[in-house]
């Protein structure tokens, strides 16, 4: 293709990715009974009350994915550098792209689309271990709390019981164990026969030394503090006679069931709401407001941010090197 063609034809994709972006988040927020409700419930606190817990949450998004802009920029170290205000740009730009994609896989192609041509592949593999070292912590910290819910809720003999932990015990350990050997990785795509032409692109996995590991996994469970504040914020101030710790180790197994199910951002409200409300019923009656929260958590932390990104979408080149 001639330079002009190309540039038509990325002006083009640009304006489908906003007119489609614009048209399918019209339709759903148009129509959600859960953000409706939320905001009936957040009406009944009082002005004050709501304004300091949004904010909050909201400023709590903020400090989320500028970390994970962090992280991003620190793992690109061995590929490209790139600035923060670059790495911000990227990470919410994949935000928008997500929104089209089973498990948020569209965020990998809307980020590396930042990096020159040549380096996006090896982008999607260290982003890969950005996104392995929040699924570290999503599964130790669910694995662990679903041991808690079957033994506590689900009426399980001692052996049975055992064995559940034992079990949840073992796969947390695995996913540990991976995320500190991601060199490994690279091992086991050399011996997969129609892989082993792919493994070059692997071979950065074993640049990153294990104390870069754990810079990368404190970043990760920082933001995991965040977004479980987010949630134990709205559930104390919506529902203040709840329980702490059940409400928090439930908070965990909503992540787990998250993480395990493909599903659209756009439609990631239904299965977060339908999670809640089952999981929640065991410590309360607040089933509508558990929902209205989960849904309002969705909006906040990746619908928002989607629109936001959507002006970033203007700053790709798909055909070679980003402009600044």
């Amino acid at each position: 293709m001639t330079n002009r063609t190309k540039r038509i034809l990325a002006i083009a994709i640009k304006v489908a990715i906003l007119v489609l972006v614009a048209w399918v988040l019209y339709h759903k927020l148009n129509n959600h009974r859960n953000l409706r409700e939320f905001e009936r419930l957040m009406r009944n606190l009082g002005s004050q009350t709501v304004a300091i817990t949004l904010s909050v949450v909201v400023s709590l998004m903020v400090v989320n994915w500028l970390l994970e802009a962090v992280k991003w920029r620190y793992l690109c170290r061995y590929i490209e550098p790139i600035t923060l205000w670059r790495a911000v740009q990227s990470v919410f730009c994949g935000l928008t792209w997500a929104v089209f994609t089973p498990n948020r896989i569209g965020e990998y192609g809307g980020r590396v689309l930042f990096l020159k041509p040549r380096k996006r592949i090896f982008g999607v593999v260290a982003m890969g271990v950005g996104a392995l070292a929040q699924l570290v912590l999503v599964s130790v910290a669910g694995s662990l709390s679903i041991a808690w819910f079957a033994n506590r809720f689900l009426g399980l003999d001692t052996i049975a019981g055992g064995a559940i932990w034992l079990l949840a015990v073992g796969y947390a350990g695995f996913f540990l164990l991976l995320y500190f050997n991601v060199a490994w990785i690279n091992g086991w795509i050399k011996r997969i026969a129609f892989l082993r032409k792919f493994h070059r692109f692997f071979e950065i996995l074993t640049r990153y030394s294990r104390r870069e590991l754990l810079i990368v996994f404190l970043n990760s469970l920082a933001r995991f503090v965040i977004f479980t504040s987010q949630y134990c914020i709205l559930m104390l101030v919506i529902i203040p006679g709840i329980d702490f710790l059940p409400m928090l180790l439930l908070i965990f197994i909503l992540f787990f069931v998250q993480a395990a199910l493909p599903t659209l951002d756009l439609f990631d409200f239904g299965v977060r709401s339908v999670t809640a409300s089952y999981l929640y019923a065991h410590i309360t009656d607040q089933d509508l407001a558990v929902m209205a929260i989960a849904s309002c958590i969705w909006f906040i932390n990746l619908i928002l941010p989607a629109i936001l990104g959507s002006v970033f979408v203007l700053k790709i080149n798909f055909f070679g090197d980003t402009a600044n």
